[in-house]
């Protein structure tokens, strides 16, 4: 059964028709040609696929498009742009926090909402607060190093 559903996507409101068991994740990438956010496993284990929904981190993989009714959704593509970057994507760059890429845009995501969240953040709090992100080709020491980097930017 198709469903329409409305929602505002980095800044803009968008009207969709799909499936009643489409994910939010099909509906960014597949309807809305949105493919920065990617998909990983399609069990929410990976972050891949993380984006904020109404101001905090969801895996998109797991919410239905219908439950991103009336929702303010940002995706990577929403946070900043190639001459602009958002401090978060600076600090990746700054610190190689990347490797293959593949995960970036999720952990870039998480990362975000965590130092929202957190007023303060240490090695270890970074560490736990991006369990759910998985990365498969470095050791997370420069992406802890971005993130700490990022967050004194984001609260100056």
């Amino acid at each position: 059964m198709s469903i329409t559903v409305s929602l505002i996507v980095n800044g803009k409101a968008v009207t969709q028709t799909c499936l009643e068991n489409t994910t939010l994740v099909e509906l960014i990438r597949e309807k809305l040609q949105l493919t920065g956010t990617h998909v990983g496993c399609d069990t929410s284990q990976c972050g891949a696929c993380t984006v904020h929904m109404n101001g905090r981190a969801v895996k998109a993989c797991t919410v239905l498009a219908v439950q991103a009714e009336g929702a303010e959704v940002v995706t990577i593509e929403g946070i900043g742009v190639a001459d602009n970057l958002h401090p978060m994507q600076s600090a990746f760059k700054e610190c190689h926090g990347l490797q293959c890429g593949f995960c970036t845009p999720g952990m870039i995501m998480a990362a975000i909402d965590l130092v929202n969240q957190k007023a303060e953040l240490d090695d270890q709090s970074i560490r736990k607060g991006l369990e759910g992100n998985i990365c498969r080709c470095t050791g997370y020491h420069n992406i802890v190093e971005a993130v700490g980097r990022a967050a004194a930017r984001m609260r100056e």
